[in-house]
């Protein structure tokens, strides 16, 4: 059984005791959370989608909040001598599928 749930503006295709990376949410460690989005689920070899999924829900359980990894921006012009160097970590929150309920 699987189903695919709109997460802070992303699609993600869970299953039960799956952990994913999302984008930082709101929460403490250990809290439980449940995302209503859901969009397409399987159970069985039936699909259910659209207006089917009333009071479909998905359950997790956040795990931690960490970083990822650096990504370096650097912007520079020719002959001109600019130079801009930067850098940025995405915040994430490492989430485990608890449950899906139909």
């Amino acid at each position: 059984m699987y189903a695919i749930v709109s997460i802070a503006g992303q699609q993600f295709k869970v299953a039960k005791d799956q952990q994913i990376f999302v984008h930082r949410l709101q929460g403490d460690e250990g809290a439980n959370i449940e995302f209503d989005n859901v969009l397409l689920a399987e159970n069985e070899g039936s699909f259910k989608l659209g207006s089917d999924l009333k009071g479909a829900k998905v359950s997790a359980k956040i795990v931690s909040h960490l970083k990822g990894d650096k990504v370096i921006v650097f912007k520079k012009k020719r002959r001109k001598g600019y130079k801009k160097k930067n850098g940025h970590r995405q915040q994430f929150t490492k989430i485990e599928i608890t449950g899906i309920t139909l």
